[in-house]
Formats: C-alpha cells, structure tokens, sequence
C-alpha cells in the first residue's frame, strides 16, 4: 500500500514541480515586460517636460497639443514653431540616438560576454571622431554647418567608424581570438584614432578645432528633421536581426563550447552581431558625435533590473538609453542656459559615478 502511494505520489509531485517552475516563469517575464512598459512611459513624460523647457517656457498639455495640432495642419504660432521646427527633432533625435548606442552596447556586451564592451571602447565612436575631424579640419565643403559639408562629414564620419569594427571582425575571421582580447583590440583602435584626431589638429586652424572637438564628445544642437529619417532607417533595418538573434546570445553567455554542442556556429553568430551592431553605432555617431557611457551604463542597470535574458534586456536597453540621453541632452541645454553644454560632458558625468556604484554593488558574475 505504502508503495502504491509512493509511485502515485511521484508524477503529481513532478507535475507541481512543474507547475510551479512555469508560474515562476510566467510572474518573472511579466515583470520583465512591466519594467519595460514603465521606462516606455517615463520616455514619454521626460519628452514631454523637455519640450517644456526652452527659452520660451510653454506648459505640458499645451506641448501635446501643439503636437497633435501640427500633425494634421501646417506651423501657424511661434509656440508651435518653437516645439515642432526646434524642440521635437532635438528630442526624436536624443530618443533614437540613445535607443541605438544602447542596442549596440548591449549586443557588444553579450557577444563578447565582456562588461565593458561598447561602442565607445569598441573603438567605433573615437573613428567616427577622427572621420568628423578629418572633414572639418581640412574644410571640405564650403561651410561647415552648409549642406555639403554636412554630408561629407556624416559620411566621412560613417566610414571611419566601421574601420575599427573591420579590423575586430578581421580577428575573429582569421583567428581565433578570446572574447577579452576583442575587447583589447577595440581599445586599440579607439586609442589609435584618439591619437590621429590630435595628430591632424596640430597644425589646424583653433576655429576648426573648436568644431571638431565640439563634435567629438557629442552634441545634438543641430538636430533636424532630416536627421530623423536616416537614423530611424538604420535602427528600422538593425534592431530586428539583432532581436532574431538575442535567443543565440543568450546560450553563447553558457560558453562557446555549449554553443557549438547545440548547433550554434559561434563564428558566424559573433561576426552577424558585430557588424550589424557597428553599422547601427556608425549610423547614430555620425549623426550625433561619439557620446560615451550611453551604450555601456543602460546595459548594465537593466541587467540588474531585469536579468540577462537578451529577449527582454534588449528593448528595455533601447529604451533606458533614449531616456538617459534625453536627460542628459535637457540637463545640457538648460542648466547653464543660454550656454549649451555638450551632452558628451553630461552623459560622462552622469555615468561615471553611477558606473562605479554599479561596480560596488555588484556581488556575483555579471553572466
């Protein structure tokens, strides 16, 4: 009898095992999905106080209002002027520009399963600078604010920033590198085109300098609208294959050799995710300068929010990073107004202590 009860009582004890594990899965992923819904609305309400402020001061309803207003109808009043021509590409431009750098910081990270991975130290965004400098400098283009100039130096911009990315992918194509010596490379590269920047401003004009170094930490003063277009194409094209491979990361986190045993080309997986994460870096910094901390701070504290499940960690990454930025850019043009500040000094400011607190309180492995 006492055996009857035993071998029933296995397969229903196995099956609320069961049970349970499922229900703490479920409860786990909706509170992934809520954290992700609250930084969603908090992106909207800091968009909205940052098309507050200016030096014309409008309240918050009056900002939706103008924006629903001037979807449908043509500019008609300095206030809608002031939010639609000059407030809202700033603000769409600080929301895409962080939802890119933290993306890419995020892939970085879980590819090379390397904390400090990202754009930055990646090298990508210091190769974005010297392409910058090296159009400014040389002052190709009638003006540098002008039209051509300005697509020269996007584009300039764009194609030395995939050249530290090339020279990683190049490493893990004809080597066999450790994830830590990817890392090691990407510091070279920054450090390399660091030192060409300054190389090429020794003998410039200071006016030009000013520019290229103005650049080179990161500035959305002169967001338009025809900014938006490119970068919401590039990240329309890159998020999607990086979210198809999010599910490969995370069993790469286990260690390539489980990878390889399941059926994942490690290879091909590690140089897919870092080139489509460099074209998606070079098409923000192009646009916006090398603005550091972004791609490596918003992985990190929504790792710690919500865990290392690439599914999940992924968009809440994008949309830390677009309400880090959009801080940052309105701290930059408001706390020493009419004196904007350049939002690569604020993001570094911002994230370095906060960075270091992470470090702090982190107690175990990051993967």
């Amino acid at each position: 009898m006492t055996a009857s009860s035993e071998t029933i009582s296995k397969p229903e004890i196995a099956k609320t095992e069961r049970a349970q594990i499922s229900a703490h899965y479920t409860k786990s992923n909706k509170r992934k999905i809520y954290f992700i819904l609250f930084l969603v609305i908090l992106m909207f309400i800091f968009a909205g106080v940052a098309a507050t402020l200016g030096s014309y001061q409008i309240s918050f309803t009056e900002v939706y209002s103008i924006l629903f207003h001037c979807l449908f109808h043509s500019v008609e009043t300095y206030e809608e002027y002031a939010v639609w021509e000059l407030r809202l590409p700033r603000i769409l431009l600080a929301i895409l520009a962080g939802m890119g750098l933290g993306v890419a910081g995020t892939m970085m990270q879980g590819i090379l399963r390397n904390p400090l991975a990202e754009p930055y130290t990646m090298g990508i965004a210091s190769g974005a600078g010297f392409g910058a400098a090296l159009v400014i400098i040389l002052g190709i283009g009638t003006d540098v604010i002008g039209g051509y100039s300005r697509y020269a130096l996007i584009a300039s911009s764009f194609i030395f920033a995939l050249v530290p990315a090339c020279v990683v992918l190049a490493m893990v194509l004809y080597r066999k590198p450790t994830p830590g010596t990817l890392v090691l490379a990407g510091i070279s590269m920054l450090y390399i085109f660091s030192a060409l920047t300054m190389l090429i401003q020794v003998p410039a004009n200071p006016d030009a300098v000013k520019v290229a170094q103005f650049w080179a930490v990161g500035s959305l003063e002169r967001a338009s609208w025809q900014d938006i277009f490119p970068i919401s194409i590039v990240l329309a094209c890159c998020l999607p294959l990086l979210m198809w491979k999010t599910w490969d990361i995370n069993i790469l986190n286990a260690g390539d050799e489980i990878a390889e045993s399941i059926g994942i080309n490690v290879k091909r997986t590690r140089i897919f995710v870092m080139m489509v994460s460099a074209v998606l870096t070079a098409g923000v910094v192009c646009f916006v300068g090398a603005i550091s901390f972004v791609g490596l701070v918003s992985p990190h504290i929504c790792r710690m929010a919500i865990g290392a499940d690439n599914r999940f960690l992924l968009p809440a990454s994008a949309i830390f990073g677009a309400v880090l930025l959009l801080l940052a850019d309105t701290i930059a043009r408001t706390v020493a107004a009419p004196l904007v500040i350049p939002i690569g000094i604020v993001t570094a400011i911002m994230g370095t202590p906060l960075f270091l607190y992470l470090i702090l309180k982190k107690k175990g492995e990051y993967w």
